[in-house]
């Protein structure tokens, strides 16, 4: 933390608060030339920003070691501090209202590729129309229970399947989903996957994250006593399809994410021989932003979205026999034999 007896030691008046933004980007990249592009600076003008920094506080808070900077000790200490200070910086400062037509807010979402595939097109089409000048960053997906502070805390919102791990954020439910098979049209078996014998002796594609040993799909199929034929793991849903979509594989993956991309690769559905229960999909965000007019903008755009997309393959027949929840699968399920 900062030392409150420096703090009490210092001039405020005549504290830059410019320099408070500079600190921020510099200890956020421990780079000078991506710091100054983060916050609109050019090098030359970084780098003075960081000469008055290391003379202020007495610490030359970047080190070159070999052919990069470091951070040292005090930079380090100062990472998520100097962030809490800004963000009340600018709640001191905000006006309350927010304009989509003209604002220029930058947004950092963190969503799965099955939830990017499902609403990004239409989440841009109406920020384009609604907000022109606003940017949508999307960060590379991270376990929440294990993602950093400071990066959790540069997060506008996180749409999962669980909310849990994420602490400090409010969640609402989004949307529903279910899972099926995805084939290639024209696959020698096809519809006959519905029956758990081709469905068993067909070759399967499995979808295994980083974050975990094994496909949720698989996870619960032993549950239920079966053993699928694994030929193919490959860490993305999308990846799976588009293996799907070029051999005999089957994929056993999200219904929306297959409605999105069965036309452009050519993708048959068929219904799996068990039903896989329910999946909930939830949008969560900072508690700090509960009240920020441009966070309530977002959250009600996408929550629009979300509203208005048809309902998924299998959700409307079977809803009364399905069970939310996509880990742990432990309810019983219909076989089809």
């Amino acid at each position: 933390m900062i030392d409150i007896a420096y703090i009490r030691g210092m001039n405020l008046a005549g504290l830059d608060l410019n320099l408070l933004v500079a600190l921020d980007a510099l200890v956020a990249e421990a780079h000078v030339g991506q710091a100054g592009r983060r916050i609109g600076l050019s090098q030359p003008a970084a780098s003075h920003a960081l000469a008055r920094l290391r003379e202020l506080l007495a610490d030359p808070l970047l080190v070159r070691v070999g052919s990069r900077m470091e951070l040292t000790p005090r930079a380090q200490a100062l990472r998520v501090p100097v962030a809490r200070a800004l963000e009340h910086v600018r709640e001191l400062f905000s006006a309350g209202a927010f304009d989509p037509a003209t604002s220029t807010r930058r947004f950092l979402l963190m969503l799965p590729d099955i939830v990017v595939d499902t609403i990004m097109s239409r989440m841009l089409e109406q920020v384009g129309a609604q907000a022109p000048q606003i940017r949508i960053d999307v960060a590379p997906w991270r376990d929440p229970a294990t993602m950093a502070e400071d990066f959790a805390r540069s997060l506008d919102i996180v749409i999962c399947c669980t909310a849990d791990g994420l602490t400090g954020f409010h969640h609402q439910r989004l949307y529903s989903d279910t899972d099926v098979l995805a084939v290639r049209r024209g696959h020698p078996v096809g519809a006959g996957l519905s029956r758990m014998d081709r469905f068993l002796a067909a070759r399967h594609v499995a979808v295994v994250g980083s974050d975990r040993p094994a496909d949720f799909i698989d996870v619960w199929l032993r549950e239920l006593g079966v053993e699928r034929r694994i030929a193919l793991t490959v860490p993305s849903y999308l990846q799976a399809l588009r293996v799907a979509a070029q051999t005999d594989l089957v994929a056993f993956v999200p219904s929306r994410l297959v409605a999105a991309l069965a036309g452009p690769l050519a993708l048959r559905v068929i219904r799996p021989p068990a039903d896989p229960g329910v999946d909930v999909q939830v949008m969560a965000f900072p508690r700090r932003a509960e009240a920020d007019p441009a966070s309530i903008w977002l959250r009600s755009l996408i929550a629009a979205i979300a509203a208005r997309l048809p309902p998924a393959d299998g959700l409307r027949a079977n809803a009364a026999r399905r069970t939310i929840g996509r880990a742990p699968r432990s309810t019983s399920r219909t076989i089809a034999t």
